[in-house]
């Protein structure tokens, strides 16, 4: 039996911000060049990659993410059970895109951790902690961005108003989750 360790406390909610991580979540990451990965993709998963820079696309059971013009970060929208670290998207995907020499297909559950974060004083405490300007970003559903959060590294997708899911890194979560912890505090 899988043990799944959580990485973060359980919910915390402070000052109209709600932190949370999202567990079990499927995170894979894909790269390919070809025509014919793209294609692969689209038939085996019934989701559009996108191709234009920091967007995303979304189908009933997963979301895609764009990090770079050959790489993107599915994963699924709903929870897995606990009990196990094996997913049919990637056993799909091993099938149809790296058998076929097409694509890469990397299993990065593990490796990041998802929260996400409800409220409306989301925007204030990330620009207390990244260089990047979120005017546009925050108005903008499905926009994705690759910053720096209190001197980590994050992706962070927009879902809707005052809605988003931030990845960071298993091995910074705590790190992090304590700096908006006490960020927010302060807001």
């Amino acid at each position: 039996m899988l043990n799944y360790n959580q990485a973060l406390p359980e919910q915390t909610l402070l000052q109209d911000l709600q932190m949370k991580e999202i567990k079990p979540i499927m995170k894979l990451v894909i790269r390919g060049r070809k025509r014919e990965f793209i294609s692969a993709i689209g038939k085996s998963l019934n989701i559009i990659l996108p191709t234009e820079a920091n967007t995303s696309t979304q189908s009933d059971k997963l979301t895609a993410l764009w990090l770079s013009p050959d790489e993107w970060m599915i994963y699924s929208n709903e929870p897995y059970a606990q009990n196990t670290n094996t997913y049919e998207t990637e056993k799909l995907l091993n099938k149809n895109i790296s058998k076929l020499n097409l694509g890469a297909i990397v299993d990065v559950t593990d490796q990041f951790v998802m929260i996400n974060l409800k409220g409306n004083k989301i925007y204030e405490l990330f620009q207390t902690g990244s260089p990047f300007n979120f005017n546009k970003f925050q108005d903008k559903k499905g926009a994705v961005t690759q910053t720096i959060l209190a001197k980590i590294d994050v992706i962070i997708h927009n879902q809707g108003k005052n809605t988003l899911n931030l990845f960071v890194r298993r091995s910074f979560s705590q790190h992090l989750f304590s700096w908006m912890n006490d960020a927010a505090s302060r807001l």
